[in-house]
């Protein structure tokens, strides 16, 4: 029986605009996510590197672009946040089940995130939740299997009577090898709050 969920945020709740942020890098002069650039992003993720030796490192490629510019075009990956999930999730932890939320992000991100829904829409959502755990405070990110068990030994939750939902299979995958329960949700497909029929 399943007691305990663990949810991402992005393609979860959060809709995530990847064509956009690819957009937008390009415009700056970006046209390669290259392994330097894959790294910084996995660093800052982590929490391994700070907020300016992140944008800076971006900078680097395109020097004559401004800091804010760049920070601009970071956040595009952020869409909109439909309220029917909110309200989903509202209900959900009405419920009797333990609900954690678990996100690969950064400071970035997370405070764009904030100021774009407004104070109160994002105290809702992070109110929903027994606890957040993001990436960046964590020092680790998914699907390293030490991230999921940190979540699991931190809460006493036994991995059998807790679901994961991920958009990300890999993600799904490490979970699973672990014991716990999983929804490898398909986007543009399935919607989180579907989360009953499945």
């Amino acid at each position: 029986m399943i007691k305990n969920i663990i949810f991402d945020f992005g393609d979860i709740f959060i809709n995530l605009d990847k064509q956009g942020l690819h957009n937008a890098l390009s415009n700056l002069g970006i046209k390669d996510w290259n392994s330097t650039l894959h790294t910084l992003n996995e660093s800052f993720e982590k929490g391994a590197c700070s907020e300016e030796d992140f944008l800076l490192g971006i900078q680097n490629f395109v020097p004559e672009k401004s800091i804010e510019e760049i920070k601009e075009s970071w956040c595009r990956i952020l869409a909109d946040f439909p309220l029917y999930r909110l309200e989903f999730l509202e209900n959900l932890s009405q419920q009797n089940y333990r609900l954690f939320l678990l996100s690969n992000t950064d400071a970035i991100h997370i405070t764009h995130f904030q100021k774009t829904v407004g104070e109160a829409f994002y105290k809702r959502f992070f109110s929903a939740f027994e606890k957040v755990y993001f990436s960046f405070e964590m020092g680790l990110r998914k699907p390293q299997p030490e991230i999921y068990t940190q979540v699991l030994q931190e809460n006493n939750l036994t991995a059998s009577e807790t679901l994961f939902v991920d958009d990300k299979m890999e993600n799904t995958d490490s979970a699973k090898k672990i014991g716990i329960e999983v929804w490898n949700l398909q986007v543009g497909k399935e919607d989180v709050v579907h989360l009953f029929k499945k």
